[in-house]
């Protein structure tokens, strides 16, 4: 169905922009052929009878759900732009949101439904696929899928997602490993993203997500390994928001840590280049100054009965009676078991940093109002990773800066409307029987992995050891482990036995072992709600409309899904057949607008199409000086007690921030749980603390892959553009470099230009060495977007010789299951 969707107020700027394009190409011979590889049909044809339509979606470069006008000339897209409708883009893109026609019209795309006819599976092996049709293809899905469950083997179907999308895609699969009987049904890829932060966030305010935050209100910002100006999530309105906090007055201070020069650090105010992994330390210092000087926020932290500050060095004798806490609890506690040792000189000597800038930063951090902190995968990718996070986020609560003005907040719900059919009325004794329970999930999680909510790098290993049992057949959803996961050549093993079903539109690395390949729509093809990541609090959604009809014979994820359970037997198949498709699906959900309408407007599926989002402002509750109020429709002024704040704020078992986490400290399986994998004595294990982190793969050389702006979440590699600017601090345009310092080069024999093999445990890589002084003597970095084998002519055979993964350990951190990136230390030589 095409949806020709018209934005009725187009600007003269934006017109002789997209005007502009056209003739900017006609001028030097670059047109729209070479892209697609296709005829323009009437390109000659006069401009009077050509129709442009503009039609609101939503990019899917990165996953911050920016809104954008899609502008189509006759069927053909010549231009994307950011929407005005989408509180995120605000009109504006970030450099590869421009990129989408590229996707669009990539040449190597899979045309159709294809079929592996090598049964012989490798890097060497060409798949030999040949075209079926989507029937033939669904059959063949079904009837695997069926043949399993009717041998009481459906725990041997798992399907694998990355970024999904939001209800009408990623939301099915729940309910499609409810009424098929699979623990494997979906698992996620949280323990490959950033699941430390969340899991941390969960000890302390008993909510598991990331935060919401009010960037254009604060005055100061402590960013610990976040890369807000390179890929934190949302990027395009990061980059806005920067230039409002960095103009504003007063402007807000920004210092930045991490283990390298990036533009964020160099961007900062100041730049605190830390040891890898000892992040930690840093922010039980800065704990440390702010309360032996006196610094934290009494309202909402509390203070001591007498007012004196009874903080100092060295005194553990300090009693919680003496202390009335407000909203946080174990203050006390945490002091005379942990941070009455953790002295700015104590953390200089662990972190590389000097003693005055702890101190200062942490006089800044805490008499800067408002302030906040900020982290994410640069301090807990290790083996300390959610101690790591604890420490820094127990900072938020030190100054206050929870659901304050200018600070941080949980992300709110969106009310989406009831699905048509309920699945708790389509489960058939299978599904119900409680034999299901019996058998363990893939990857561990629950079984080993007592703590996390997934292990997905570990379920190529288990596969092959046959623990506790061997896959038959695995599919995949936007992820492709052969390129982004730790070791990845163990995934190559693992998937010569098990039939692999893979949805990507594109021939990566993943597919090429693919049994059958059911090519998802690319993003400007599909219909397809998402709801937002934490933003700023406030409820959001987008809905992301096609811009043209699919050009080739794909499908929509959402609807694959469906279509396959359409065809099982029983319930589960008249439960699909009642859902019906995707659309029906996304109509269901918009019926919670009628009732509940946006703020702009948006109250039903046709308004939520012609505008693209759904949003409601404003954020509903709001922290002032230790005292929570409630949005009562003119402003915070209705108040809120404290059982309120516990149902909705924070979470925890004491309505508090706590300091002392009894989600562990109170759980004698979680608690000796932690004792075994950390060595941390169990009446601590609830406590923010320093940890010393773990190394791994036998070099001397700390291995670090960071994400960058062009990077896609690895998914740009077949994007020339992106390719050309992918890093551009040391000028990587056609490869990637290794980031050395000079020093570590000619110790090594190295000059700037060698080709070098970086080298570990997990495996061999060779890049192209690049002298670079914003990297420590003894971390190298090379970003993570090239290196493919796979994935189509632009990506394939370009340096380095693989992925970074290939080089990366295979640990995870024990608590969140999260895989540890920046674990893996590497040895670097002249090839």
């Amino acid at each position: 169905m095409s949806l020709d969707i018209l934005n009725t107020v187009i600007t003269r700027r934006r017109f002789l922009q997209v005007s502009g394009v056209t003739g900017a190409a006609a001028a030097t011979g670059l047109g729209l052929e070479q892209i697609t590889g296709r005829p323009v049909a009437g390109a000659k044809a006069a401009a009077a009878e050509s129709k442009t339509v503009i039609t609101k979606s939503v990019c899917n470069q990165c996953p911050a759900r920016c809104g954008v006008d899609v502008y189509t000339t006759d069927g053909r897209v010549h231009a994307i732009y950011g929407s005005l409708e989408s509180p995120i883009s605000n009109g504006k893109l970030c450099p590869k949101g421009h990129l989408g026609a590229y996707i669009l019209y990539d040449a190597d795309r899979f045309k159709g439904p294809m079929k592996r006819t090598n049964p012989k599976k490798g890097r060497d092996e060409e798949p030999k696929f040949v075209p079926i049709s989507w029937d033939e293809a669904l059959n063949i899905v079904a009837a695997r899928l069926q043949a399993l469950r009717d041998k009481d083997q459906a725990h041997r179907f798992a399907l694998l997602y990355g970024r999904g999308w939001g209800a009408s895609d990623a939301g099915l699969l729940g309910t499609f490993g409810k009424l098929y009987g699979s623990p494997n049904v979906p698992l996620g890829h949280s323990s490959i993203c950033a699941d430390a932060s969340k899991k941390a966030k969960l000890l302390q305010t008993g909510i598991y997500d990331y935060n919401a935050y009010d960037y254009a209100n604060t005055n100061y910002m402590l960013i610990f390994g976040a890369s807000f100006l390179e890929a934190y999530r949302p990027y395009n309105n990061n980059l806005q928001v920067w230039g409002h906090i960095r103009t504003k007055s007063p402007k807000t201070k920004v210092t930045a840590v991490d283990v390298h020069m990036n533009t964020t650090v160099s961007g900062a105010d100041r730049a605190l280049l830390i040891k890898p992994g000892t992040d930690g330390a840093l922010a039980l210092a800065i704990a440390y100054v702010i309360l032996t000087e006196g610094l934290w926020d009494r309202y909402f932290i509390g203070d001591f009965k007498d007012g004196a500050n009874r903080f100092k060095a060295g005194e553990a004798t300090l009693n919680t009676a003496d202390f009335n806490e407000k909203w946080t609890k174990g203050l006390i506690d945490w002091w005379n078991a942990e941070l009455k040792d953790r002295t700015p000189k104590w953390a200089a000597g662990i972190t590389g940093i000097p003693e005055r800038d702890i101190v200062t930063v942490a006089r800044e951090l805490a008499t800067t109002k408002p302030a906040m902190v900020l982290f994410e995968r640069g301090p807990t990718a290790h083996s300390n990773g959610v101690y790591n996070g604890l420490a820094i986020h127990a900072l938020n609560a030190l100054i206050g800066s929870l659901y304050a003005e200018g600070g941080l907040m949980n992300q709110m719900g969106v009310p989406y409307g009831k699905l048509p059919v309920s699945s708790d009325n389509f489960m058939d004794d299978y599904a119900k029987s409680d034999d299901r329970k019996k058998y363990a999930r893939i990857d561990g999680v629950k079984s080993e992995w007592l703590m996390a909510s997934n292990q997905i790098q570990g379920i190529a290993g288990y596969h092959l050891a046959g623990k506790p049992y061997k896959l038959d057949t695995i599919m995949f959803y936007m992820t492709s482990p052969i390129f982004s996961q730790p070791e990845p050549r163990k995934w190559e093993e693992a998937l010569k036995d098990v039939f692999v079903i893979d949805t990507s539109p594109f021939p990566g690395e993943t597919a090429m072992f693919a049994d059958l390949v059911l090519p998802d729509h690319t993003y400007l093809e599909r219909l397809q709600c998402a709801e937002i990541y934490p933003f700023q609090g406030w409820p959001m959604t987008t809905l992301r409309v096609p811009a043209v009809k699919p050009l080739y014979d794909t499908k929509v994820f959402g609807d694959t899904v469906i279509e396959i359970g359409k065809r099982m037997k029983g319930p589960m198949g008249e439960y699909y057949k009642a859902l019906g498709s995707t659309e029906n699906v996304i109509k269901h959900l918009a019926k919670g607008f009628e009732e509940k309408p946006g703020t702009n407007g948006v109250n039903s599926f046709e308004s939520w199409k012609e505008k693209g989002t759904w949003y409601k402002k404003p954020y509903l509750w709001r922290q002032v000086r230790g005292e929570f109020f409630e949005w009562d429709g003119t402003g915070y002024n209705k108040p809120m007690k404290p059982e309120e704040v516990k149902e909705k704020l924070l979470k925890t078992a004491s309505g508090k921030f706590e300091f002392k986490a009894s989600y562990v400290q109170d759980n004698e399986k979680y608690a000796a749980y932690i004792n075994k994998q950390l060595g941390v004595p169990v009446e601590r294990v609830g406590f923010p603390q320093w940890l010393e982190p773990k190394f791994y793969g036998g070099g001397d050389l700390h291995f670090i892959s960071p994400k960058v702006a062009l990077q896609a979440e690895g998914r740009a590699g077949n994007l020339p553009h992106a390719i050309a600017i992918a890093q551009p601090v040391v000028g990587g345009k056609k490869t990637t470099y290794l980031e050395i310092h000079p020093q570590a080069a000619k110790k090594r024999g190295i000059t700037d230009g060698d080709r070098v093999r970086i080298k570990s445990e997990a495996g061999s890589i060779e890049a192209i060495a690049r002298y670079f002084g914003g990297v420590q003597p003894d971390v190298v970095v090379l970003p993570m977007i090239n290196g493919h084998w796979a994935y189509g002519r632009w990506a394939k055979n370009r340096l380095p010789t693989g992925s970074s993964s290939e080089v990366i350990v295979n640990k995870s951190e024990p608590i969140s299951g999260l895989a540890m990136y920046y674990a893996t230390k590497v040895t670097v030589e002249r090839v």
